[in-house]
């Protein structure tokens, strides 16, 4: 099995705990604001927008990152951040290992936003048949199709699962708890089923596929850009 001996181990260093510090007080933010009837929706502002759409900004390539939309969405992104992105951050220290997690979510978003131009381009084109009026009206409606958000930390953990997978390949991820199964595989497996599952688009599983698998390929991209270049002064 493959292991590391860092300086200084930690079971939550400082980084993830930061991270799932911010993510639960945002998704605590999340349930507060709708629970009290607000008007103003984080995820209007926040979550990340196809970029025709009225609600699209920017900063939603990274904010995105940092919302949920359920209690089991957070616990299971934050239980595997800690469980893959701690042995990281304790192997390349906390600036790389955040800048690791920053990359493999943009790439998460923008390979999102790629896949999401061409399947949203049908809605544009019959809504503009329809009278200018109706239109605004449409692409203002939060609820539009048009307008659905992304969000999740999932892209930016499948980056940390596919460099744990790269970095240590034979070491054992135990499924449901009991299974073990070395992690070369598990990410080979798991890769190959978010493949066929974005390929196949199937609608209505509410899940962003291509958006987890544009953080694991850009983060084995910078890992291997790492290795290539041998940066140990990188810090």
């Amino acid at each position: 099995m493959s292991e590391f001996r860092p300086g200084s181990f930690q079971m939550i260093p400082p980084v993830i705990k930061n991270l799932i510090i911010v993510n639960v007080l945002i998704y605590l933010a999340q349930i507060t604001l709708k629970n009290t009837g607000s008007t103003f929706s984080i995820e209007n502002l926040f979550a990340l927008h196809d970029v025709r759409s009225t609600f699209f900004k920017p900063h939603q390539l990274v904010t995105y990152m940092f919302l949920h939309g359920s209690w089991e969405h957070i616990i299971f992104n934050m239980f595997a951040l800690w469980m893959f992105g701690a042995i990281l951050e304790n192997y390349w220290g906390p600036k790389r290992f955040l800048i690791y997690y920053v990359v493999c979510g943009l790439g998460a978003a923008v390979l999102h936003l790629a896949v999401l131009y061409p399947e949203m381009t049908p809605f544009y084109q019959e809504l503009s048949q329809y009278p200018i009026e109706l239109q605004q009206q449409y692409l203002h409606n939060p609820g539009a199709d048009v307008n659905a958000a992304t969000l999740g930390a999932s892209g930016a953990v499948f980056g940390c699962l596919a460099a744990f997978g790269y970095l240590f390949p034979n070491s054992l991820i135990y499924l449901y708890f009991f299974v073990p199964i070395k992690a070369k595989w598990f990410v080979i497996f798991y890769g190959a089923m978010e493949l066929f599952l974005g390929v196949r688009n199937s609608a209505g599983d509410n899940v962003a596929h291509w958006a987890h698998l544009g953080g694991a390929v850009v983060g084995i991209l910078l890992v291997l850009y790492w290795k290539k270049t041998d940066r140990k002064n990188f810090y």
